[in-house]
């Protein structure tokens, strides 16, 4: 069985313009390996309603699953549920859960703005979660995190098991052979393991191996013999150590 899929999407000027680093497209991505979810595709974008329209619908019909972060908030550039729901051709609509959420947490006589905060595309679901004090909104596949990131940690924490399929296991293979000289070994496990991932990352500044290779896959069997295979392969002598995990 395939490993599920997913795309995020992060929403805001400020990462763009560079005010703002992104912190949430590194989170999730680590957070969705550990849950054995394939994660295939990260953009970034502007507060523009059609932009946002526009990825999130090809990001909902190619990926299992969507993740938004950024632009929930009450302000003008707050239209990221706008662009959902012109994603899905849909209205908005105000959720009685969350404007009572909103009353609730606002002053008197300063709610009117703060309930753009409840409004949703129109058939959204509100999904409450112990502990988690403003819901999140799901639209079909796609998942609208707030962007602040400890908002975003706190909400993802509250439903990530919903996402949880058969792990990705990781084999570091430690090598003291430069990375030009040990790529037509790689092309050979790449060909013959097409389940499994390789990568090869070159260190400059360690003194016992000169390059980090990396095989993963959900099959723990496959990988284990990819792994075998490339350490077979590599010139004699120059695999200094392999890891797991």
């Amino acid at each position: 069985m395939r490993p599920r899929t997913a795309g995020i999407i992060i929403i805001g000027n400020e990462i763009l313009s560079g005010k703002v680093g992104d912190e949430n497209s590194h989170f999730l991505a680590r957070e969705l390996r550990a849950l054995g979810v394939d994660l295939r595709r990260v953009v970034v974008i502007p507060d523009d309603v059609d932009l946002i329209a526009d990825e999130i619908r090809w990001f909902s019909g190619t990926f299992d699953y969507v993740f938004t972060s950024g632009g929930v908030g009450p302000t003008h550039d707050d239209v990221t549920m706008e662009g959902v729901a012109a994603a899905f051709g849909v209205g908005m609509e105000e959720s009685s859960k969350l404007a009572r959420l909103v009353k609730a947490w606002c002053e008197e006589g300063r709610e009117d703005r703060a309930l753009k905060m409840a409004l949703i595309p129109e058939g959204a679901e509100v999904l409450s979660s112990k502990g988690v004090k403003f819901p999140l909104v799901r639209m079909e596949n796609v998942y609208v995190f707030p962007g602040i990131p400890e908002y975003l940690a706190a909400k993802f924490a509250a439903i990530k098991e919903r996402f949880r399929g058969a792990p990705f296991r990781l084999v570091r293979i430690y090598v003291n052979e430069e990375e030009c000289y040990i790529t037509e070994e790689m092309d050979r496990v790449v060909g013959e393991f097409p389940g499994v991932m390789v990568g090869s990352y070159p260190r400059i500044n360690e003194d016992d191996y000169k390059v980090v290779v990396t095989l993963e896959s959900a099959d723990g069997s496959e990988l284990n013999r990819a792994s075998q295979r490339l350490v077979g392969l590599l010139p004699e002598g120059s695999v200094v150590r392999t890891e797991e995990g």
